[in-house]
């Protein structure tokens, strides 16, 4: 669940439940989703959680994809774990767990201070059902588990876990006999969780016997407490020689709490309340605020996105073009030569025939202009840069755009400036993705504050994100309606006569019509396509591009869209209704977004 309908859609109704209610809510639905056939490609759809490989570390053996982990206070119960393997966390916590299972006790939610104070008391699902649960999880990262008892229960519960655990937190708060001879129990890392303002209470050569030690948040802290708690026990640490690993759990409420923490050499991080009033997007906020240290080592150019760029090019003039002729001649000879007669037949036959062709080409011509500059502004300020969701953006528009000339051929109808016009494309294309098939790279991002501009933003990119999925929606109705009933009501009343009295006239007529309602419907399914993609992978602080893109880009599509149907009198409300619906959620996307993207 990404930060824009977390927070616009979901959270303010989730407040209104308890906690417990709330979390169980998600997280199943989450699990739900991510255990159907593509449900983890559709997570990261929405979310694009993946890592840069520059993110990538290795700590005590264990192979982590980046440095942020979630902490097992999130999913006691164990019922979202499929969910958060896909949400871009580089490992995750689980438990504690005890021999036996012990009772749950929700957490108390301050949400003025915005902090979630956990039980100070174990919370466990018990061995046995802790079991079941890792046997049926696929895991796509390390799994560290948190176990706490005895040391006779620890060394249990280490053999009966061993197969699905990858490291180890020994809880302290419960009493152990014999420190030393724990880190024995298993060849794997085994780390000793102490609470950060606590540390001074133990004794380093203790620490030094374990890989590593885990600073634990105060659940009765507000997380600034926490962050503040934590960087003072790692200078203490340091200070006196503590060489091992050093991972902490809490006190990360944006994205400049994790970076303080890294920076004071903390190796490993773990969210906690912070994930929950931040949103599931902080982990790929804090990779990304990593990203921007590192982004001048990263930026290579990438040659192929030459291609791309042409490939953009060319829908553009080839928009421009038929924009020429939709307020021109209209129709075509190669038009006149497949209907066997002269417009100007048409025309005194019923001259809102030809008003009618020219509102379908021209919203057909201002759809391939924003299409092309949309294009263009992915292969030169993506592409180029590495970025693989551009390339991606790029690719599923494109081929749906190539598969479009399917419906022409259903149409009976495909006129060869058409099949030259992606005849041209193909090639540019081709070559573009090609060569530049081993993109990799992720997105960078200035954002490091839970500021105002930063919430705005989201509500913003949900109106974006509607935005896009309702023009790919209206691409998909208008080709259906074209390939059965081609006319709607309102169309019918403006050319004011049947499809049945058309068809006698000439019965080639509604093939050609209905031939450019296929190319306006494709077109329209690409370029939403486009906006919808680039308003969910394209949202990081201070990307200016893709704020001008939006606009520049959508400026030809609604003049177009909107301007002929004035042009020629066809002004029915519940017409354009979809139109003027798609223009302001345009208007007060760009209004919230601005600051955000031109924020440094």
């Amino acid at each position: 669940m990404p930060d824009w309908s977390y927070h616009v859609l979901f959270k303010p109704i989730l407040s209104k439940l308890s906690p417990t209610v709330s979390r169980e809510f998600i997280h199943r639905g989450m699990s739900r989703i991510a255990s159907v056939p593509g449900g983890h490609h559709f997570i990261n759809f929405l979310g694009r959680e993946e890592s840069s490989p520059a993110l990538s570390t290795e700590v005590n053996g264990l192979q982590l994809s980046n440095v942020v982990g979630l902490s097992g206070k999130i999913d006691p119960l164990l019922s979202g774990t499929k969910a958060f393997s896909n949400l871009g966390f580089g490992f995750l916590e689980v438990g504690p767990v005890t021999i036996e299972a012990t009772p749950m006790t929700p957490p108390t939610v301050m949400r003025d201070e915005q902090t979630i104070e956990f039980t100070p008391f174990v919370e466990s699902l018990g061995l046995t059902k802790t079991v079941d649960k890792l046997e049926n999880f696929r895991k796509k990262q390390p799994v560290i588990v948190r176990l706490s008892g005895s040391t006779d229960e620890i060394e249990i519960m280490i053999q009966e876990i061993e197969p699905y655990a990858d490291a180890y937190i020994i809880d302290t708060r419960e009493q152990i006999e014999d420190w030393n001879s724990i880190p024995s129990l298993s060849t794997k890392p085994i780390y000793i969780g102490i609470r950060s303002n606590q540390i001074t209470n133990h004794s380093i050569e203790v620490l030094d016997c374990f890989s590593g030690v885990v600073l634990d948040e105060d659940e009765a802290e507000i997380d600034s407490i926490n962050l503040k708690n934590h960087l003072n026990a790692i200078s203490y640490l340091r200070q006196n020689k503590f060489t091992k690993t050093v991972i902490t759990v809490g006190g990360i409420l944006e994205p400049s709490d994790a970076l303080s923490l890294l920076d004071a050499t903390a190796e490993l991080v773990m969210v906690s309340g912070g994930y929950v009033f931040s949103g599931p997007g902080l982990p790929k906020r804090i990779k990304e605020a990593q990203l921007a240290r590192i982004q001048n080592q990263l930026l290579l150019e990438e040659k192929g996105w030459v291609w791309y760029f042409l490939f953009g090019l060319s829908i553009l003039i080839g928009g421009l073009l038929a924009l020429l002729i939709s307020i021109t001649s209209i129709i075509l000879p190669y038009d006149e030569y497949f209907l066997n007669m002269k417009k100007e037949t048409i025309g005194s036959f019923n001259n809102r025939i030809l008003f009618f062709m020219a509102h379908d080409r021209m919203t057909l011509a201002g759809t391939m202009i924003s299409g092309g500059i949309v294009y263009i502004a992915l292969s030169y300020y993506g592409i180029r840069k590495g970025l693989l969701w551009a390339k991606q953006a790029t690719d599923a528009a494109a081929i749906t755009g190539f598969l479009g000339i399917l419906m022409f051929i259903g149409y009976g109808y495909l006129d060869w400036l058409h099949l030259l016009f992606w005849i041209i494309l193909a090639p540019f294309y081709v070559m573009g993705f090609m060569k530049t098939k081993h993109l990799k790279g992720t997105p960078s991002s200035t954002n490091r504050t839970n500021h105002v501009i930063w919430r705005h933003s989201l509500l913003g990119q949900f109106l974006f994100v509607v935005l896009g999925f309702s023009l790919t929606l209206g691409g998909i109705v208008i080709s259906y309606i074209g390939v059965t009933t081609v006319f709607i009501p309102t169309d019918i009343s403006y050319i004011c006569m049947p499809p049945e009295m058309l068809d006698e006239f000439n019965d080639k007529l509604i093939p050609v019509i209905a031939h450019d309602r296929a190319g306006f419907g494709s077109a329209l399914i690409s370029v939403g396509l486009l906006i919808l993609m680039l308003s969910l992978w394209g949202f990081q602080q201070g990307n200016k591009w893709v704020w001008w893109t939006l606009l520049i880009g959508g400026i030809p599509a609604f003049i177009s869209g909107i301007a002929v149907h004035f042009t020629i009198g066809y002004t029915t409300f519940t017409h354009l209704l979809p139109a003027y619906f798609a223009l302001v959620l345009f208007l007060l996307g760009l209004i919230y977004s601005y600051r955000f993207f031109h924020y440094k």
